[in-house]
């Protein structure tokens, strides 16, 4: 009992940094377009959205937090270049950039007229007033689980719980028709739309955030923080859980009130309307701004921590300012424009963070051997970098006949066997070395 009272605050911690914009705007989009197909849908969204990024969580965490150091074991060249781009990727390029847009988008525009909308200063205004918080939080991430753990989480909490109930209790309607794809292929179309969360990505940083908060509270033992970690994983994966299965929910109940509209966060908007009236949207800006703002610090922190541990010369002080600048800039393209580019992105390294992970996790069955790493990761590289292409857009006739071939390619799961054989052929290759 006093294990699980003294880490709590740590496990909201980390629940909070994995509860960000893309959380709250994604699930109810994939309730509208799944409707009576909620149950598969939902499913594969978990999969995505909760048990990889626990699994992530025990893979870096069991060793030591640090994502570099894990990738080290396949060379040290992809160690430095993958770890980089996952950084950037969850931090000043797409993720941070996009709590600020969300934010604006979500929280502030609803209550400004339609052309107060269309004027870019208020966005500029807003985007200034967010990242100023945010690094004024993300200066000092020894006192993360204080601010975020014990004060911003418990209320976002409440307020997502204030919505659910409502939702829960009093339905909005009956479950609508699938749309498109979801008639047939929910769950795998659902498994794919938790890429955007971006938490894999995160879960193979969070955990560097995780290890220094509990060292800044005197937890130097690595056994101990790794079962703190680990319980902290479990708590975010609970939480996490509880807000897409409700907010899928209000998706998916929603269209008999308030029409089709294949927006998340215009459903959830309406929907919190229709289920409080004007007092629902006040209770959306609170949502949307606590979520951005403890997500936005945790990503800053990440980065900052990481890319001064590579350029010892650069204080982590400047590179959090550095990063929220930047991230200050790109918000200010708006969210459509971020979005647009950054799906073709994550199909193109998700599948290889994926099958890293678990390599991690059960790399004493092969003793870490170095081959069996590079064969599966290129394996999976070879697909997942043509349905990035794919997604941007493009396409390579003959490239794309023979990756039809392959189980799975049409539910854009096409990397999974041969990620599968690379690592038995990698195996194989280690034990005849033997």
């Amino acid at each position: 009992m006093k294990f699980i009272k003294e880490n709590l605050a740590v496990g909201f911690m980390l629940f909070a940094l994995f509860l960000g914009a893309g959380n709250i705007i994604f699930p109810p989009e994939l309730g509208q377009n799944a409707g009576t197909e909620f149950l598969p849908s939902i499913i594969g969204f978990l999969i995505t959205g909760v048990g990889l990024p626990l699994i992530g969580i025990i893979a870096v965490a069991k060793n030591g937090g640090d994502l570099q150091v894990v990738a080290n074991r396949i060379h040290p060249l992809f160690s430095l270049i993958f770890t980089a781009v996952i950084y950037l990727s969850i931090g000043p390029l797409f993720a941070i950039p996009r709590t600020g847009a969300v934010t604006y988008e979500i929280g502030i525009a609803p209550f400004l007229s339609e052309a107060a909308q269309s004027n870019g200063i208020y966005l500029f205004i807003t985007s200034l007033i967010f990242f100023a918080i945010v690094l004024y939080l993300s200066l000092n991430p020894s006192k993360l689980v204080d601010r975020i753990g014990k004060v911003l989480t418990p209320a976002l909490l409440i307020v997502i719980a204030l919505l659910a109930i409502k939702a829960f209790l009093t339905p909005m309607g009956e479950f609508g028709e699938p749309h498109d794809v979801y008639a047939t292929k929910a769950f795998s179309e659902s498994f794919v739309q938790g890429y955007l969360t971006m938490d894999v990505l995160a879960s193979l940083v969070f955990g560097i955030v995780i290890v220094q908060s509990l060292q800044a509270k005197g937890i130097k033992e690595r056994s101990k923080q790794v079962k703190t970690t680990i319980f902290a994983g479990i708590v975010a994966a609970l939480g996490l859980a509880f807000v897409y299965i409700s907010l899928e929910y209000i998706g998916a109940t929603s269209v008999d009130s308030i029409g089709y509209i294949g927006d998340g966060g215009s459903i959830i908007a309406q929907s919190a309307r229709v289920l409080y009236g004007s007092f629902g949207n006040i209770i959306l800006s609170v949502v949307i701004i606590l979520a951005c703002i403890t997500t936005a610090v945790g990503l800053v922190s990440a980065n900052a921590t990481f890319f001064n541990k590579m350029f010892p010369k650069l204080p982590y002080k400047f590179l959090a300012v550095i990063f929220t600048l930047f991230s200050l800039v790109i918000s200010n393209f708006g969210l459509s424009k971020l979005l647009a580019i950054t799906l073709p992105v994550l199909m193109f390294i998700y599948p290889i963070a994926i099958v890293l992970m678990f390599l991690v996790l059960f790399d004493q069955l092969f003793n870490r051997a170095p081959i069996v790493y590079g064969l599966a990761l290129i394996a999976t590289a070879l697909v997942s970098l043509y349905d990035g292409i794919k997604t941007a857009g493009f396409s390579i006739s003959w490239y794309e006949n023979i990756l039809s071939q392959l189980p799975l390619y049409d539910q854009s799961l096409g990397w999974l066997v041969p990620a599968i054989v690379g690592m038995v052929i990698g195996w194989i290759i280690q034990a005849l070395r033997k």
